[in-house]
């Protein structure tokens, strides 16, 4: 296994021993997807030789999801460590030697720092594709020709879900886009949030106070190995009836 970039390794080891766990063969995982990945995809993922894309990565996880994982509903948590994994390797191999952070919108006080933190933000995801950010974002959320565009800095986000929409596919999260749009309050409406105290209605205002108000996602009730068995005999016996 190649071990030059540390960073890629991780994610091969990562792999690697999940297939072990698994019990799989590469043939074996790619005849379960028909072929799509190839085994030799399948084979380049977890060489560490290369940055794979992220579905080859993800479609790996689930094909060697283990019965603790599918008892325990415990697959989304190797899925975002994978996903984590992927990020830091194509990190490691394309991000510019200056940039060891990520950008902080709070430094963003003109249109330029704008422009430059979303395409520092790109970098630090991983530089996803215009098109895997285009999947991500959802039908005609975020066209690729526009992102091709504020990826190379010749243009913004034309709204701000536009910009929610292209900072969600670089994988910052609902309580991150808070500062990004306060940012977009300064730069693009003229002023400080504290300044506007009856202002008229401003769209990166009212983008901001939706995130603010989103309700908060709730955790899954906890339910016991013994019962999600039972419940798996039960939706059997339902379809056998059927």
């Amino acid at each position: 296994m190649d071990r030059t970039v540390p960073a890629r390794a991780e994610l091969a080891d990562f792999l690697r021993a999940r297939r072990d766990t698994a019990g799989l063969t590469y043939r074996e995982m790619s005849r379960r997807v028909r072929g799509m990945p190839s085994k030799t995809t399948f084979e380049r993922a977890a060489s560490g030789a290369c940055d794979p894309t992220l579905q080859t990565v993800e479609t790996y996880v689930e094909l060697t999801m283990t019965k603790e994982e599918e008892f325990s509903l415990g697959l989304g948590v190797a899925t975002d460590q994978a996903r984590n994994l992927w990020i830091k390797a194509r990190r490691a191999t394309r991000a510019p030697y200056y940039l060891h952070t990520a950008p902080d919108p709070a430094l963003i006080s003109d249109r330029a720092d704008f422009s430059r933190a979303l395409r520092d933000q790109h970098v630090w995801a991983g530089y996803p594709s215009p098109g895997e950010m285009e999947r991500m974002a959802g039908p005609g959320e975020l066209p690729s020709t526009t992102t091709r565009r504020i990826i190379k800095g010749r243009s913004l986000p034309v709204t701000p879900e536009q910009t929610i929409a292209f900072l969600k596919s670089c994988y910052v999260d609902s309580h991150g886009l808070e500062p990004w749009l306060q940012a977009g309050v300064r730069v693009f409406e003229g002023g400080h949030e504290a300044d506007l105290v009856f202002p008229p209605p401003r769209p990166w205002l009212g983008a901001l106070s939706s995130v603010r108000h989103r309700p908060r996602a709730t955790t899954m009730p906890l339910i016991s190995p013994g019962e999600l068995i039972a419940l798996s005999f039960e939706s059997r016996e339902e379809k056998q009836a059927a």
